[in-house]
């Protein structure tokens, strides 16, 4: 006599779909979930996370802004750094007038120069509005120096080496992370901040902004 080998009806028949492929979000489906919300240049990006503290959620967007510890209507960091010319510069020199400090990611890159050749070629009507022009890199004085010379740049240039005063002030990075970002401050003739910019990608924008601001002052 044959004995017959009991086994559940499910695992005699074939087997036609791929297995699941893994979804974190449905990972553990009894887990509560929080809802979080940021924004980037405009667009805005909600995702949910899981509150399990292990749990790193999957962002295929966008990168998130960090809040800038500097805002309009507060007195920022002051700093002291050195100049294209190796001279040291303090913020404190510039009390009394408007001064326009953009924080850019780099010397020679084709966002950065566009946008240095703009504030060059708007340099006139910056002085005609009372106002100073400060660009703030990682970059160190003899690359300031090179750059500043090849494109004939007519203002101060300072290097943050270290990025520290970029970390003060609260300047967010763009890409993930991956690239100092690009944000242009306006201070009054007391020294408070009376415009903040941000766009990575449309550098000569922050010329725009900047000057017609100070010309409705």
């Amino acid at each position: 006599m044959v004995s017959l080998v009991k086994q559940p009806l499910l695992s005699l028949l074939p087997t036609t779909q791929s297995p699941k492929q893994y979804h974190p979000f449905a990972a553990n489906t009894t887990t509560p979930f929080k809802s979080s919300q940021s924004q980037f240049h405009g667009l805005n990006l909600t995702f949910s996370i899981p509150c399990s503290s292990s749990f790193t959620p999957l962002i295929s967007k966008t990168s998130l802004i960090v809040s800038a510890k500097v805002n309009k209507g507060s007195v920022p960091p002051s700093f002291t750094l050195k100049d294209q010319d190796g001279r040291n510069v303090s913020l404190s020199k510039f009390k009394g007038k408007p001064v326009v400090v953009y924080f850019y990611p780099a010397d020679e890159t084709p966002g950065c120069t566009k946008q240095a050749c703009a504030f060059r070629d708007s340099y006139e009507k910056f002085k005609k509005a009372g106002a100073e022009v400060v660009g703030i890199s990682g970059d160190d004085g003899a690359s300031h120096k090179a750059f500043a010379k090849k494109y004939k740049l007519p203002y101060t240039l300072l290097s943050d080496e270290g990025n520290k005063i970029r970390k003060e002030w609260g300047v967010p990075s763009d890409l993930f992370g991956t690239l100092p970002g690009r944000q242009t401050y306006v201070l009054d003739k007391n020294g408070v901040v009376q415009l903040i910019y941000n766009n990575q990608f449309q550098p000569e924008k922050h010329i725009d902004e900047t000057l017609k601001f100070l010309q409705s002052l």
